[in-house]
């Protein structure tokens, strides 16, 4: 029927708009992953005991992303199979970036993209599966071991084939695609049509995470994303239309974890001449915010994350500073001067005087009181600021008392001190034994060396050349066993007809396998074996003693020592067996 078997589409756009939207969702998703790197940066969410995410784990992940749920399972799970997240295997085991991730920002930013679109390609692992059950009615965790499906990588690469099939710049209705496949691959009997039908709902979670990946833009095949597709994977998607499914990539024609397949780099070069070259300078506002029009240079982007709030991503990324930004800042080693320097340099606009005088204010207050370890102590030149702090009720849970005019002792951690005064709204800075100020920067957790997680295929392996080989010999063999001319011994039952068991006594069956030890000849045999069940065999004896033969069985392809009493019967071939 042409209705169901024909994908329906629409064209959208010109392929230029089509490959800069897709580019545009390119960097999105490399953001978000650096984004989810920098959350689990100092060892991020414990393992479970069964293994994956916890539902709450997974929520404050997708909080700290800024997305839903469902998507942070698939940015999770795709950072897992590109190699740059792992469970650190400590006793308290918990997620962090793995060794590979210090090396991925480094990484130009196309190549980065080409990684987890190829990983995402030949995964197993099926980030939709989060959330449902298994079949004993467990709840199906990220990052868990139940998410893996054979299936997943052939119908995303059919899926792809299928968008190639159609003109550049045309977008498939996603129901005609989800027929198309039914069509080509209906389910048998009463499973037909049903909505659990598996490589459906892989093929629609495809179309999205297609999208957010960046592979498609408006629902479109982009050149880069042509590029994914080996030239016989795309040979296959066209073929698929006609009703066969592609060949998934093969796994020893995939690339090491360290290094980018052949498929990857072309895909790399296609997408970019369509990223946006990386800025060095934002533009500063009189509201506290800061407005990246593009993409930052690496320094500048950091710099500006410690000393500003990301307020909201796109094509423009908004920053916002506040006394706890800025404070941050000089808690990580900054100066005043430092940061008027580094906003005059890379400010496109003049430095706003709001701005100037968050700056000056927090750096004048910053360390006006210093905090060490008694358990605590605050110190500070200004009595009638320690005045205060004592009289203020929110101190009470400290347990403040006065050393000296200028020192307070406290029951509390300096940590613990620390968070309490600036609950209060004050300002302090740690400090050293030797009086200095704490430089504070965060702790890099990383996980042992780990590789991506291997495609788990489906069904049984592929069986070895050797075992073929031999279950070919064995079938060989067997057809000869029954249709080999046999040499008629004296006695007319020597030999029954119509491929049956040969009947022989037992003075003929030992001579005559004496004889083809000696001889060096192939004889056709009837066994039954201890279990009382009957063959037909090809032997070719090698030695007879004990009651016992051995001989080089062609059937099976090796020696075996059989019973002589439990041969029926034998007879000669009329030509050896080559």
């Amino acid at each position: 029927h042409p209705s169901t078997s024909t994908v329906t589409s629409t064209p959208t756009a010109r392929p230029q708009v089509v490959d800069s939207a897709a580019a545009a969702q390119a960097y999105t998703a490399l953001e978000t992953i650096e984004e989810l790197a920098k959350e689990w940066n100092e060892g991020g969410p414990n393992v479970l005991r069964a293994g994956g995410l916890s539902v709450r784990d997974l929520k404050r992940t997708a909080t700290a992303l800024d997305t839903t749920e469902p998507v942070a399972a698939f940015w999770v799970e795709l950072a897992y199979a590109a190699g740059l997240l792992a469970a650190d295997g400590e006793a308290d085991e918990r997620y962090a970036p793995t060794p590979a991730y210090d090396q991925w920002p480094d990484l130009p930013p196309a190549e980065r993209w080409a990684r987890l679109a190829t990983a995402w390609l030949g995964a197993t692992r099926t980030s939709g599966l989060v959330g449902g059950q298994d079949s004993k009615g467990r709840t199906l965790a990220a990052l868990g071991p139940d998410l893996d499906r054979g299936a997943a990588p052939e119908v995303r690469r059919h899926v792809l084939g299928l968008l190639a099939s159609l003109p550049d710049g045309t977008a498939p209705d996603p129901e005609s695609v989800l027929a198309r496949l039914r069509w080509e691959r209906p389910l048998r009997g009463a499973a037909a049509g049903r909505p659990e039908d598996l490589r459906a709902r892989i093929a629609a979670w495809t179309l999205t995470e297609a999208e957010m990946l960046g592979v498609t833009g408006r629902g479109a095949l982009s050149s880069h994303g042509r590029a994914l597709i080996a030239p016989d994977s795309v040979d296959g998607g066209e073929s698929g239309a006609m009703g066969s499914f592609p060949k998934p990539a093969s796994r020893t024609a995939a690339a090491t974890p360290g290094e980018l397949s052949a498929v990857g780099l072309h895909a790399a070069r296609a997408l970019a001449p369509h990223l946006p070259d990386p800025l060095d300078h934002v533009l500063l506002q009189a509201d506290l915010t800061a407005v990246a029009p593009g993409p930052l240079l690496r320094p500048l982007a950091e710099t500006l994350s410690v000393i500003a709030d990301i307020e909201s991503r796109g094509g423009a990324t908004v920053y916002r500073f506040t006394p706890a930004s800025v404070r941050r800042a000089l808690d990580a080693g900054l100066s005043a001067s430092d940061l008027h320097a580094f906003l005059a340099a890379h400010s496109r606009t003049p430095v706003p005087q709001p701005l100037s005088y968050l700056i000056d204010d927090m750096a004048r207050r910053h360390g006006h009181l210093r905090i060490g370890s008694a358990s605590a102590y605050v110190r500070c030149d200004d009595e009638a600021v320690l005045d205060e702090i004592l009289a203020d009720r929110r101190s009470h849970a400290l347990r403040l008392r006065r050393l000296a005019p200028t020192v307070l002792a406290a029951q509390a951690d300096p940590t613990t001190l620390l968070d309490g005064l600036r609950s209060m709204g004050l300002a302090p800075a740690a400090e050293s034994a030797e009086g200095d100020v704490l430089v504070t920067r965060a702790h890099a957790h990383r996980t042992p060396p780990r590789t991506p997680p291997a495609p788990v295929p489906d069904g049984p392996p592929v069986p070895a050349p050797t075992l073929l080989g031999a279950a070919v010999r064995a079938i060989r063999a067997g057809d000869q066993a029954a249709t080999v001319v046999r040499k008629t011994l004296p006695e007319p039952a020597s030999a029954a007809p119509g491929g049956e068991l040969p009947r022989t006594t037992s003075a003929e069956t030992l001579a005559t396998v004496q004889a083809a030890a000696l001889t060096g000849s192939a004889l056709w045999i009837g066994y039954v074996n201890a279990e009382g069940a009957a063959s037909q065999r090809v032997i070719a004896p090698v030695r007879v003693e004990g009651g016992f033969v051995t001989a080089y069985d062609h059937t099976a392809d090796e020696v075996r020592t059989y019973p002589l009493h439990r041969i029926t019967g034998v007879a000669e071939l009329a030509d050896d067996p080559a």
